[in-house]
């Protein structure tokens, strides 16, 4: 897992290098790795790790602040477990079976894509801090206790600490995270986790 992220990354800067020489813009293009895990409760367990393509667009400049638009394709890779037996209600339809099924170990898979707003800080030439607030739609391919299988949305807020070296930037990015349906699916307790996030992005 290592080792693909270190390729994305000298693939990154291969690419980008051949364009070193051109006018920046207001466009930059980057890669980020994350993880994660639940808030600590005693209904079940999540750990999560993720991948992200960015593309950040920058809409306007003021004096003390940069606000920015970014779009994020993810995949994110969890493990569930169910931990209390009793959170499947006897009135669901074959709530027995339901709770031994529902008590293994599961590995969800979530196909997302994050709209989100930034509204950022810069401290002196090579610092800045942001918050970042986003939304998006998600598929996930696994049915558990909390979420039925298929459409959901991905609620994220971050708090991020960067830093500029020619036209790379490299983010810290801790945040936190809800996914549920909306009420579009029998299951909508979803999950909420806390997560780190790592990424490298350059101004094109």
């Amino acid at each position: 897992m290592i080792q693909k992220l270190r390729f994305f990354v000298i693939a990154l800067f291969v690419v980008f290098k051949l364009h070193a020489q051109e006018k920046s813009s207001n466009y930059r293009v980057g890669l980020s790795y994350g993880f994660g895990s639940e808030f600590s409760n005693t209904d079940y367990t999540f750990e999560n790790h993720f991948y992200k393509v960015q593309l950040y667009y920058k809409i306007k400049e003021s004096r003390n602040f940069k606000y920015e638009v970014l779009v994020q394709p993810e995949i994110n890779f969890g493990k569930h477990q169910l931990l209390n037996y009793y959170f499947v209600k006897p009135e669901k339809p074959n709530f027995e079976q339901k709770r031994i099924e529902y008590m293994k170990l599961k590995d969800v898979r979530e196909y997302v894509l994050n709209l989100g707003f930034i509204v950022r800080k810069p401290i002196g030439r090579m610092f800045s801090v942001y918050a970042l607030g986003s939304v998006g739609p998600l598929i996930t391919d696994t049915e558990t206790e909390r979420m039925s299988k298929g459409f959901a949305f991905a609620d994220v807020l971050a708090l991020g600490f960067a830093v500029d070296y020619n036209r790379f930037q490299f983010d810290l990015r801790p945040s936190v995270r809800h996914v549920s349906n909306a009420g579009l699916g029998s299951s909508n307790a979803g999950y909420n986790t806390k997560n780190i996030e790592f990424g490298i992005s350059y101004q094109l």
